[in-house]
């Protein structure tokens, strides 16, 4: 089973460590696009010229008070690296609380999640990495854009990784398109979009979350690894749900498509 997770822009950066080994990061054969992206992204951003900052910004959608990101981003090569779980700490991190789980459901995490990233293409949480801005809608310096860069590089090895059990994709935008599952994968896959269910004069009513769906998702691995769930079907894989308390529907979806799953919330 994979369970596919967004990165987030918010990161805490490692006090101390060792730099990144990207030989050792997951799917080592990603190694060379993985370092091409890194040494371009370096590069960017030692520029010290005014022009060069003013580029370096602009390339990375940053406003001019975050100039300490780009000055962070000039030194990735020999920052201090350390588990993608401690690094990333976002809404949907906060809520999944990795360093919080126990040893065998942090295990069970570290071995299911994926996280995909615009400098990284994809990590475990175990992966040792430091604190980065580099979103995948950037487009670099002779790479182009990023979403295009790492759905080449990343088709063939996740489709390997995916192996022949559910796929469990909870990424949204422009990370949804780093790799679209396909073929047999396609139909091991499902989506899951979050409903807010409240009753308003009466009237039961349903409107998508967006920003905070996040920290539901998080929720929502939190008590699989918790269960230490092992699904091996996307049929089966709604059965663990809705045994952990979740209240899941599916909409209708077309032979080796994904298939997309409501999870109904009454708090988000």
């Amino acid at each position: 089973m994979l369970i596919l997770l967004p990165p987030s822009e918010g990161k805490t950066a490692p006090a101390a460590g060792d730099p990144v080994n990207l030989s050792t990061l997951w799917l080592p054969e990603l190694a060379p696009a993985r370092r091409r992206v890194l040494n371009r992204l370096v590069a960017l951003c030692r520029r010290r010229s005014a022009r060069g900052v003013a580029d370096s910004l602009t390339t990375l959608g940053l406003s001019a008070g975050q100039r300490a990101e780009v000055s962070r981003n000039a030194g990735l090569a020999q920052a201090a690296a350390a588990p993608a779980a401690e690094v990333y700490t976002g809404v949907l991190y906060e809520a999944l609380d990795l360093t919080g789980l126990d040893p065998a459901a942090r295990a069970w995490a570290d071995s299911r999640a994926v996280v995909f990233s615009g400098l990284w293409g994809v990590v475990r949480p175990g992966d040792r990495i430091p604190a980065y801005r580099c979103s995948v809608g950037v487009s670099l310096p002779t790479i182009g854009g990023l979403g295009a860069y790492w759905r080449k590089a990343l088709g063939p090895a996740l489709d390997r990784a995916a192996g022949e059990g559910p796929v469990l994709d909870l990424r949204s935008g422009a990370y949804g398109a780093m790799w679209a599952p396909t073929g047999p994968v396609a139909g091991r896959t499902a989506t899951v979009r979050v409903l807010h269910e409240r009753t308003v004069d009466g009237v039961t009513r349903r409107s998508v979350v967006s920003h905070f769906n996040k920290a539901t998702k998080g929720r929502l691995v939190r008590t699989l690894a918790a269960a230490g769930a092992a699904p091996r079907t996307v049929d089966k894989l709604v059965a663990a749900l809705r045994d952990l308390g979740h209240t899941v529907e599916e909409a209708p979806a077309a032979t080796g498509r994904p298939r997309q799953l409501d999870l109904v919330v009454a708090e988000v």
